[in-house]
């Protein structure tokens, strides 16, 4: 099972540098993958053009939105930031996506709630000519850059609902789950997105990615559970049992981690709950 990193994108008060700085040690470490989340009426970062810089600093590891909000975003220009990410990291991309049960991201977008996973859809075929290099419209020219994975980024289907999780055998290379770190909620979601990926005829299996919500040490748990708090305060009760849920030493961080590929996750994406640089060198040694 390979384990990535998150960025500490959505931990208000990151500084640019401390991002920066947080990429290049993930390049030099044992992680397969950095993710960034994505909210839009939050103190974050926008994934993409964080993903377009941290392109620039870092050379092997790959680049993920692990989610990325899609029906905020007009699909051509998504589909145009995505292939220019591709291109500048080198083939590094991976497109976790989904539609977000947040309004108040919509509201400030501003962008309809109640369709959006129609809309998500209809985004995701859009995209997919894009990256094809098709004509989109008589006497224009293609889209471009093309991106250098042959068809497109690798993407990633998010969500819970079934009806969420069958476009994961219609569009996508696999199932991504939040970070929470409960296996028996993300593995129920996994076999939903099989069963879409056997229904459509797709050949082998799709990929399964989970998140890892971790804070090492008990100062760092404290500030990750009113962080946690913060971020999720709109969850109410569900936000409390999240943030009591997180692993605050290595072996609960392990722990979690076993449970996890018991169930057949090929990756857990670690999400930093404070954006303490001395975490991702703990969370190394784990990984290592």
């Amino acid at each position: 099972m390979k384990v990535g990193i998150g960025l500490p994108g959505a931990i208000p008060g990151t500084a640019p540098d401390d991002l920066l700085e947080w990429a290049r040690r993930a390049d030099q470490g044992p992680f397969s993958t950095l993710s960034i989340i994505d909210r839009l009426a939050y103190d974050s970062y926008e994934p993409m053009v964080a993903l377009g810089a941290i392109a620039a600093v870092t050379s092997r590891i790959r680049l993920m939105t692990g989610i990325l909000l899609a029906p905020l975003r007009n699909a051509g220009m998504m589909a145009k930031q995505a292939a220019t990410v591709d291109v500048l990291s080198g083939g590094r991309l991976t497109l976790g996506m989904a539609i977000g049960r947040r309004p108040d991201d919509y509201e400030a977008s501003p962008a309809p709630f109640r369709n959006r996973g129609k809309r998500f859809d209809e985004q995701l075929a859009h995209m997919k000519r894009v990256w094809a290099g098709d004509v989109l419209s008589e006497g224009a020219y293609a889209v471009g850059p093309s991106p250098v994975q042959a068809g497109g980024p690798e993407i990633l289907i998010g969500g819970s609902a079934p009806v969420a999780l069958a476009r994961v055998g219609r569009w996508a290379d696999g199932y991504i789950t939040g970070g929470g770190g409960d296996p028996e909620r993300a593995k129920a979601g996994f076999e939903i997105a099989v069963a879409s990926w056997k229904d459509n005829g797709r050949k082998g299996a799709p990929r399964f990615v989970a998140g890892l919500t971790f804070a090492i040490g008990e100062d760092a748990l404290q500030r990750g559970r009113a962080n946690q708090l913060h971020y999720y305060s709109w969850m109410g009760e569900a936000a409390e049992a999240r943030a009591k849920a997180i692993p605050s030493t290595v072996a609960a961080v392990r722990d979690a981690l076993s449970a996890l590929e018991a169930i057949g996750v090929d990756e857990v994406v670690l999400g930093p709950a404070v954006a303490d640089i001395d975490q991702l060198d703990r969370a190394a040694e784990i990984v290592a």
